[in-house]
C-alpha cells in the first residue's frame, strides 16, 4: 500500500444527471481516511470550466482529479490530464456514464468513493478526432446527428436515447465516405461511422462490445444503410452486445484513419456534437491517461432492462405485422406508432 498522503480534487458539475450531489462532502469525509488523503471540492460554473480547473490541478501537482458528473464532465477533466502524472477518477452521476460503465466502476456515489480510496491506478488509451480528445467513442453520420438530438432533448436517459435512435433513424439519409487506413482507401455508403476506444456509448448501449482501452487501437464500426424493418433489431443489438453479428455492420481495428465526406457536417466526441469540415482524422494515443480503477472490476450482474424488453416486444410485434407493413404505403408511420407505444410505458 502506498504510504504517501494523496491529494485529491473533486471537480463537480452541479447540473449533470438527475441525482443531487448535496451528500457528496459528507460521503467523502466518511469514506476517505484523513491520514491517507487530503481533498477539496471545486464546482464548475460554465461549459469548459472543468477543463480549466483540471489544468490548474495539474500545475499544482495534485495526485488525483475526480470528475463528478456525466460523460461530458469526464471528457472535460480527462482532456486536461492526458500525458501528465495526474490520474483521473470518476464519480459517475450523469445520464449515460459510458466510461465508468466500461471500466466497471459502480454507478453509486459511496461505492465509487470506496474505489478511489484503494488508489489503484492504471494507464489507458485515449483517442483524438480533429484535435479533440475522446475517451469512449467518436463518430459521424447518424452517430453525430443523434448526439445533436439527444443534446436537444428535454429528457435524458436510455428511453430518450432509444426513442431518438428509432424515430430519427427511419428518416436519416446515409452518406458516402472515403476511408483511408493502413490497408488503403475504401469507399462506404454508411448510416454511421463510429470509432470506439471503449465499448459503449453509455446506458449500456454497446457499439463495440470487444473494445479495450489498452491495445493502442480503436474499433471502427461502419453501419450500412438498412431497411426500416431492420431498425428495432439493430437498436436491440446495441443493448445485447450482439451488434457485431448483424449483417449491416462492418468492423475493423486500426490506430489511425482519415475520413473524407462530400461536405461539412456534425461529428461527436463522447457524445458532444460539433460541426466540422469534410475531412476527419482519428487516432489513438497509447496508454496516455492514468485512471483510478476498480481492483475488483467485474461487470454488474444482469439486471432487468426495460428498454431491452421494450425492443424485444417491439421486434416481435413488427415480425407479426411484417406482411401488412410491407404492403402498406405507411411503413414509417406503423413503426413509429409501435415504437412510441412501447417507450411510453417505460
Amino acid at each position: 500500500m502506498n504510504s504517501k498522503k494523496s491529494t485529491i480534487t473533486f471537480i463537480v458539475n452541479p447540473i449533470s444527471g438527475t441525482r443531487s450531489k448535496e451528500a457528496l462532502p459528507g460521503l467523502i469525509a466518511a469514506t476517505l481516511d484523513d491520514s491517507r488523503f487530503e481533498w477539496r471540492i471545486l464546482y464548475t460554473e460554465y461549459a469548459g470550466h472543468a477543463s480549466e480547473l483540471a489544468r490548474q490541478c495539474v500545475s499544482e501537482g495534485v495526485d488525483i482529479v475526480a470528475a463528478v458528473g456525466g460523460d461530458g464532465t469526464v471528457n472535460e477533466v480527462a482532456r486536461s490530464l492526458v500525458q501528465t502524472p495526474t490520474a483521473l477518477a470518476i464519480v459517475p452521476s450523469g445520464s449515460g456514464n459510458g466510461l465508468a460503465r466500461h471500466l466497471c466502476l459502480p454507478i453509486d456515489m459511496r461505492r465509487s468513493l470506496e474505489i478511489i480510496s484503494h488508489r489503484q491506478i492504471e494507464a489507458f488509451d485515449y483517442g483524438i478526432i480533429n484535435d479533440l480528445p475522446f475517451f469512449c467513442t467518436c463518430g459521424m453520420g447518424f452517430d453525430a446527428f443523434i448526439s445533436l438530438k439527444f443534446a436537444e432533448a428535454g429528457k435524458r436517459g436510455p428511453a430518450t436515447y432509444v426513442e431518438n435512435v428509432l424515430k430519427e433513424g427511419l428518416k436519416y439519409k446515409p452518406e458516402t465516405y472515403e476511408v483511408i487506413d493502413d490497408t488503403g482507401t475504401h469507399r462506404y455508403k454508411a448510416f454511421l461511422i463510429a470509432c470506439a476506444n471503449a465499448s459503449q456509448y453509455g446506458n449500456n448501449a454497446y457499439i463495440a462490445p470487444g473494445a479495450t482501452m489498452k491495445d493502442g487501437q480503436m474499433d471502427v464500426i461502419i453501419m450500412e444503410p438498412f431497411d426500416v424493418l431492420d431498425a428495432p433489431q439493430i437498436a436491440a443489438d446495441l443493448f445485447m452486445k450482439t451488434l457485431g453479428n448483424n449483417s449491416k455492420i462492418k468492423t475493423f481495428r486500426t490506430s489511425h484513419l482519415h475520413i473524407h465526406r462530400a461536405e461539412a457536417g456534425a461529428i461527436h466526441y463522447d457524445g458532444d456534437p460539433i460541426m466540422t469540415g469534410p475531412d476527419i482524422d482519428v487516432s489513438i494515443e497509447h496508454l496516455g491517461l492514468r485512471i483510478v480503477t476498480n481492483p475488483e472490476a467485474t461487470e454488474d450482474p444482469a439486471q432487468p432492462n426495460p428498454v431491452l424488453n421494450a425492443f424485444s416486444d417491439l421486434f416481435n410485434n413488427i415480425n407479426n405485422v411484417r406482411e401488412d407493413i410491407e404492403k402498406s404505403g405507411r411503413r414509417i408511420q406503423v413503426i413509429n406508432k409501435l415504437m412510441l407505444r412501447k417507450l411510453s410505458k417505460l
